[in-house]
């Protein structure tokens, strides 16, 4: 009893202080709360609402503090133009220093097994055969993937918990419009010139669904049954999406179920390998 607890205050502490560092990285510091009028539908109040509703601000201040999200989901996805179907799938985010880490294994139609880890860290998309590949001098391979950036990062910054937080970086490139009770914002998506996203929020200001224009690419990213899918005894009331499809140009790209995730700001880095420097 007495570990659990004491591993249990380390884990608040950490949460406590990752929290302040985010809030001085993101706020340049503490800020007053602030409250939207019951029914604004400016642009300050949709985004302090779509946060709100998300369970991402944190703290008396309400800092919007979220800074890395573990998922696991299940379903399947595209391999070479075939459906996949997924055996694992793990993604690890970081959203202050934009990295994205997805690790999946999946069988195809013909029984093969696939597996691969697909990294995004700033301006680098790379895939590794273990994680952190070439990070330690001999151990795993990292091999560039360049044409895959852009597509990363907007699967990045399009995602349920990604997208606030993009609408919020793009200051007066950001709008809002509405469709009866539904606020509709558009933002850039960071990193990708000339990316669009264009996000629809239900009545409880949570993404339905984010469609990203790049170029004659359309991604479309469709969410629902929000919930807390934190381990029963890490509830914190954090929400994300249980159901994900992802679509290009019309074509279903992945289609996930969530099976847990983790809003506690655990460690999560994706440090570039020399190599691809």
């Amino acid at each position: 009893m007495k570990r659990t607890f004491i591993a249990c205050l380390a884990a608040s502490v950490f949460v406590a202080v990752a929290a302040a560092a985010a809030q001085q990285v993101t706020t340049g510091g503490p800020r007053r709360g602030y409250t939207p009028a019951p029914g604004a539908k400016d642009l300050k109040a949709t985004l302090f609402n779509w946060f709100w509703h998300m369970g991402m601000l944190r703290g008396p201040q309400e800092i919007e503090a979220v800074a890395t999200l573990e998922h696991r989901a299940t379903g399947t996805m595209e391999v070479d133009g075939q459906p996949c179907r997924l055996t694992s799938y793990r993604v690890s985010t970081n959203y202050q220093v934009s990295g994205q880490r997805i690790q999946y294994a999946c069988t195809r139609p013909n029984g093969q097994e696939y597996r691969n880890i697909e990294v995004v860290s700033g301006q680098y998309a790379w895939n590794e055969d273990v994680p952190g590949a070439e990070i330690t001098p001999g151990r795993g391979k990292a091999t560039p993937t360049p044409n895959a950036l852009h597509e990363r990062l907007i699967r990045l910054w399009a995602g349920p918990q990604g997208a606030p937080k993009a609408a919020t970086a793009g200051g007066d490139k950001t709008s809002v419009s509405w469709d009866g009770a539904n606020a509709i914002v558009t933002f850039p998506i960071p990193g990708v010139p000339g990316a669009i996203a264009r996000a629809t929020l239900s009545a409880q200001f949570q993404a339905e669904r984010v469609e990203v224009t790049h170029g004659t690419t359309v991604y479309a990213f469709t969410y629902g049954k929000y919930d807390d899918w934190n381990n029963p005894l890490n509830k914190v009331e954090a929400f994300y999406a249980g159901t994900l499809v992802e679509a290009r140009n019309g074509v279903v790209i992945r289609d996930l179920t969530t099976v847990e995730t983790e809003t506690g700001n655990v460690y999560v880095v994706m440090p570039v390998p020399p190599s691809l420097r």
